[in-house]
């Protein structure tokens, strides 16, 4: 008989009926960080109150079995957010490594989307409605053929919102913020998180911009970087 496989994709209930004590306590951690009333943004408390959500648990970043298990796992949160036809749905991806900086961090951020992309480079297509190449203003991160925008958290991010106790990426689907534009929600949504982050880290995250207005990859970390910052990622 082979291996027993380990769970690494939890929902909302999986977590509250399981008896992984790991996830609970990484679940409780992160649900305190974003239900604390100052915290500034409210499309992730959106996705926190109606449970539109999901934990991924993996090992060391960029490692094949972490790689692998995030695939799996990726293309299963697609499905469910497309289904669900959530306009807030997350998945935030949370790994074992021991960071040591924010420069360590971005490192080991960059170094998982490439092996994330590299696992599936020959089975799907770059998503056509966003750029490949980071030095672009039109890119952003495909996978399984959708484009997705990466937050990274971890222990010594400089902003506070992007502090977490674990290194994470949290992963939303690009057509989620086009959604809200659709439905005119975007514009205020976008508006009332950057005055919240004002009263939350003292002023707007310098690394924020638009998409198509500035660059996208150098906000994936969360660490401010100059202009002459080069994205280490290439897609294939």
């Amino acid at each position: 008989m082979g291996a027993k496989e380990i769970k690494t994709y939890f929902k909302p209930e999986d977590i509250i009926a399981g008896s992984n004590q790991q996830i609970q306590e990484i679940s409780q951690d992160f649900i305190q960080k974003i239900d604390a009333v100052d915290y500034p943004c409210v499309g992730a408390k959106s996705a926190m109150h109606t449970d539109q959500y999901r934990f991924g648990i993996y090992g060391k970043m960029g490692a094949e079995e972490s790689t692998r298990a995030l695939n799996n796992d990726l293309k299963t949160y697609v499905e469910e957010t497309v289904a669900a036809d959530s306009q807030y749905m997350s998945m935030i991806a949370v790994f074992t490594d021991q960071i040591q900086s924010e420069l360590d961090f971005e490192k080991k951020l960059w170094l998982q989307l490439q092996t994330l992309h590299d696992s599936e480079k020959d089975e799907q297509p770059w998503d056509p409605t966003v750029g490949s190449n980071p030095d672009e203003r039109d890119f952003s991160f495909s996978f399984h053929g959708k484009a997705f925008f990466v937050v990274g958290m971890h222990p010594h991010a400089s902003r506070r919102a992007r502090r977490f106790k674990y290194p994470a990426m949290a992963f939303n689907l690009h057509s989620q913020f086009e959604r809200l534009r659709d439905l005119d929600l975007y514009e205020k949504m976008k508006s009332t998180i950057r005055d919240r982050d004002i009263n939350y880290d003292g002023d707007i995250n310098p690394m924020l911009s638009d998409h198509g207005e500035g660059l996208e990859a150098p906000q994936y970390s969360g660490r401010k970087v100059d202009k002459s910052w080069k994205c280490p990622f290439h897609a294939k």
